[in-house]
């Protein structure tokens, strides 16, 4: 649900304001409205930049500290601002020095390979040769293209052949001109002898460099996480004085936000305890309230996928709750076997022993999913690939496992009942918005469908009703069809209503057939991940046949683990791609989510 919201204007002297920006933020519940763009401030966009600056060297930092199990962190220390950007400044120096070292290392790493070729020789001794007279040329040409006379005429020896090329050096007398037709390579300016050498320094740099900053990592982390909570609240702070008003030639300031209600009894008694003037203030047509969510247990774990989309806007349902059966439903059709859901289950039960509490939730989410591909692909009988039907301890149980046939039809039907709660949402909302007579006519869409679906659909899945209930059923339809003709645009003519009737029976009739068979997405690709894990068992049975029985139990395991596990990640992410997809386009479309809510974030101490 979408906690209630009461919206507050504050008048204080200015003297008094700190102090009372100060009480403000202890009480930590006042959500500040603004009035001014934070884009147009150039003190707020330079804390901005700031924190990125700081949360870049946290995660740094934090991608250190956990390669090693032992790593000891030091205790935060309060530090001034200044002097933590300069811890900032120190880590971005080492990871330059990184930077550059990485650098030198691929160059020394291709001259190397490249003098490999030559071989070792000294520089020395050609400096020898040319100061008594003599060029030392160095040249690489295909070697097709090689000619053994360059021998007799400038003196060429032949260094080595590689990759079809060859290489090799002339020494001729000092001013000679040498017409060859080969590549004159630019050499590294030392022999293999002392790019070996400069390179082994080079990785021993490297470990001193990684040793001090892994020491900086271990012993500013926590500093730097105090740095940056200070760094926002003086955000937070700053941002507050941009959006006060000012009045009476700035004695007066005013600032305006929102408090969640259940907790603006307390506010006020703590703000009329120091004096301070407050006035309640009505909600208007165009206030973007901040949007904070109240779920139990089981709806909080949906919360993220909410705001993967949008927050709802205030005067909008939370939608987290009404689609969170679904999506748990929708996961356990696409994953489609009871084994893989019975593994998932396990390992996020075994993970949430060792993950950070941040992440505990979205295993516990997993959970769920997991048991309701467990529960759904145990009734469809497969279990890792295995047809639960075709086993003969299971035998008896035979007719009682979902077909593929009634699988699909079941994924219709689900489609279907989802699709009409969407427009009995959308319904609701409506009346919520607007009042009770604009919903009228949607409510009479949920019945013409909701009926109409009953009489027809149940005797197409061998449910067949008595005339009576059949006919009752297409009359609150029909009576349903003439209030959605009729009553449709409420204060308007019957003839206009009558006209937007049928045009919103040919939207509802083809939106209808297309919301509702794209549902059958579920069965399918529940069904592929159900046949993929048969054949990685069929594979693994038929290429080990005539292996002595040691030799193929570990070759069917091998084959087993590889292809379930790519199996179990292909499931993993059609799962959740595609009853996301089910949900953002077909259940929002019904159920006319709009969208577009800010998050509550109160004005309080990080």
């Amino acid at each position: 649900m979408i906690v209630k919201m009461s919206k507050y204007a504050f008048m204080v002297y200015h003297r008094e304001y700190d102090a009372f920006l100060a009480t403000l933020r202890d009480l930590g519940v006042l959500h500040v409205k603004e009035t001014n763009s934070i884009l147009d401030n150039a003190e707020l966009q330079a804390l901005l930049a700031e924190r990125k600056r700081v949360n870049q060297a946290i995660r740094f930092c934090k991608a250190l500290n956990e390669q090693s199990k032992d790593t000891v962190l030091a205790l935060a220390r309060e530090l001034p601002k200044k002097d933590g950007l300069k811890l900032v400044d120190k880590l971005e120096e080492l990871q330059e020095q990184k930077v550059q070292l990485q650098a030198a290392r691929a160059s020394l790493e291709k001259d190397i390979a490249y003098m490999d070729i030559w071989g070792e020789f000294s520089y020395a001794n050609i400096n020898r040769l040319k100061r008594a007279g003599y060029d030392v040329t160095f040249f690489s040409c295909p070697t097709s293209k090689y000619e053994p006379k360059w021998g007799d005429e400038y003196n060429a020896f032949l260094v080595n052949n590689f990759q079809s090329v060859t290489y090799f050096v002339t020494v001729t007398k000092t001013g000679t001109p040498i017409e060859i037709d080969a590549e004159r390579p630019k050499m590294p300016d030392r022999g293999l002898a002392k790019l070996h050498a400069a390179y082994e320094q080079l990785m021993e740099n490297f470990k001193s460099l990684d040793t001090r900053t892994k020491e900086f990592a271990a012993k500013q982390y926590n500093t730097l996480i105090e740095l940056d909570k200070n760094i926002q609240n003086e955000f937070n702070l700053s941002n507050t004085l941009v959006q006060t008003g000012r009045e009476a030639g700035d004695k007066l300031m005013i600032l305006e936000g929102f408090v969640p209600t259940e907790d603006a009894p307390a506010m006020e008694e703590a703000l009329e305890k120091d004096g301070y003037y407050f006035q309640p203030m009505a909600i208007e047509e165009g206030d973007k309230v901040p949007i904070k969510l109240k779920n139990n247990k089981f709806s909080k774990l949906y919360e993220p996928i909410t705001k993967m989309f949008s927050l709802p806007n205030y005067t909008e349902f939370d939608p987290t709750p009404l689609f969170a059966p679904f999506f748990m439903l929708f996961f356990g059709l696409c994953f489609g076997d009871g084994g893989y859901g019975l593994l998932v289950m396990l390992v996020c039960t075994f993970l949430k022993r060792k993950v950070n509490p941040d992440f505990k939730p979205y295993l516990t989410l997993f959970q769920y999913l997991g048991l309701a591909a467990l529960i759904v692909g145990t009734c469809t009988g497969s279990f890792f690939g295995i047809a639960l039907a075709d086993v003969p301890a299971f035998s008896k149980m035979k007719d009682y496992f979902v077909s593929s046939d009634n699988l699909m039809t079941f994924s219709i039907v689900i489609g279907l009942v989802q699709i009409i709660f969407g427009k009995t949402v959308a319904a609701f909302k409506t009346k919520a918005q607007k009042g009770f007579k604009y919903s009228i006519a949607p409510f009479a869409w949920v019945l013409v469908i909701t009926f109409l679906a009953l009489a027809f659909g149940l005797p197409m899945l061998n449910m067949h009703l008595p005339e009576t209930v059949q006919t009752v059923f297409v009359g609150i339809a029909v009576v349903g069809l003439v209030v959605a003709y009729l009553y449709n645009s409420p204060g308007k003519n019957i003839f206009m209503n009558f006209g937007t009737g049928l045009w919103n029976t040919y939207n509802m009739a083809s939106g209808l057939l297309g919301d509702t068979l794209s549902y059958i997405r579920l069965f399918a690709i529940g069904l592929t991940g159900a046949i993929l894990g048969g054949v990685f068992n069929s594979l693994a049975v038929d290429m080990t046949e005539g292996m002595n029985v040691v030799l193929r139990a570990v070759c069917m395991l091998i084959i087993l683990l590889i292809g379930h596990s790519i199996n179990i990640g292909l499931c993993t992410i059609s799962s959740l791609v595609h009853p996301l997809r089910l949900i953002f386009v077909e259940y929002y479309k019904n159920a006319e989510f709009e969208g577009g809510g800010k998050e509550y974030k109160p004005f309080k101490k990080a």
